[in-house]
């Protein structure tokens, strides 16, 4: 059982266009398709949508709903697939927090399960958590990754990247679109606004084929009103962040950013609630990120690193250092490896 504080993070959400044939398409020719997202809670084991023409192109954010056994696949906001799975059996808990795509390998194979095939695996985390290829009977049956069916496990792998956010839950909110009147973290002129545009327009989403994306997360905890600066595994920037209405939760929230609102004269994010055990998931709204700030070093850290699919994570809990194995960033609320 995994302490329910934060053992240390990576982050990053973003994906690219992906060409790809109508849904109708897949509906007729691909097994265990379904034409609708209309009623999911009709799609039977093994079923799956697949519609990612409803949003062709941006960052990508995956939710796992444990309660549900459904995966939902977000693309700048807007949902393209649902898919049923199966997760982690009891003793063997599939954990709950917010995760990245550490590694993708098409023909993976189990190094711990007697070298069981596992197709289109994402990891997780290097202790073996993953999303892949395996068997839905319907109720949670894995050793704690995330069972998917087969075709929708190669549809996936065409849209993830390495540090494409996946967030496991058992409550969340769908993606809300907040913009900040700013560069979030702290004040900004006129000029910056036009800067932080340009580097948006200069750092598109990277390709689902690029192992070498950087992955850049943003991580404030409340608890000890800190913010660090994550790239690639490496803190690149720390220090103390000023919250106002301190006594107030941040709550639990991923904000991907999106693009830039020139009408607010600031960013576009999309943000996600979730929670795990017997709490609900808030409803993200703009004024949990205005409520941040950080000092001129890290500001900086971040406007240098702006891009499309950088990820920035609220969390109430304390932040403290983990062991690990590898580049093992993760935040990580409970559950069973």
């Amino acid at each position: 059982m995994f302490p329910n504080t934060i053992q240390r993070r990576r982050f990053l959400g973003a994906t690219a266009l992906v060409a790809l044939a109508p849904a109708s398409w897949f509906a007729a020719h691909v097994p265990g398709i379904a034409d609708t997202v209309e009623d999911i809670s009709q799609l039977k084991p093994g079923q799956f949508t697949w519609h990612p023409d409803r949003s062709p192109a941006g960052p990508v954010a995956i939710i796992v709903s444990l309660p549900d056994q459904m995966v939902h696949v977000y693309r700048n906001g807007i949902r393209i697939a649902v898919s049923t799975c199966s997760t982690g059996k009891p003793g063997h808990g599939t954990p709950t927090g917010v995760f990245t795509i550490l590694q993708k390998d098409k023909n993976h194979h189990s190094s711990t399960y007697n070298n069981a095939p596992m197709p289109n695996m994402n990891r997780l985390t290097w202790s073996g958590v993953a999303l892949h290829a395996g068997q839905l009977p319907g109720y949670p049956a894995s050793h704690g990754c995330v069972r998917l069916p087969l075709e929708f496990s190669k549809l996936l792998f065409t849209v993830t990247h390495v540090g494409t956010p996946v967030i496991i839950a058992d409550a969340h909110s769908a993606p809300k679109l907040v913009s900040h009147p700013g560069l979030v973290l702290g004040q900004y002129a006129e000029h910056e606004f036009d800067d932080a545009t340009a580097k948006l327009k200069a750092k598109p989403v990277a390709h689902p084929d690029d192992a070498n994306a950087a992955a850049v997360s943003v991580i404030v905890s409340g608890a000890d009103k800190t913010i660090e600066i994550i790239e690639n595994g490496d803190t690149v920037a720390k220090g103390p962040a000023t919250i106002s209405e301190p006594d107030k939760p941040l709550g639990s929230h991923v904000f991907i950013l999106s693009h830039p609102d020139n009408g607010a004269k600031g960013l576009a994010w999309h943000a996600i609630g979730h929670a795990a055990g017997d709490g609900s998931a808030s409803e993200p709204d703009q004024s949990v990120i205005t409520r941040i700030r950080a000092e001129p070093d890290v500001v900086e850290a971040m406007k240098q690193r702006m891009h499309a699919g950088l990820v920035l994570v609220t969390t109430d809990l304390p932040s403290t250092p983990d062991s690990r194995t590898g580049k093992d960033f993760v935040i990580l609320n409970q559950g069973d490896a």
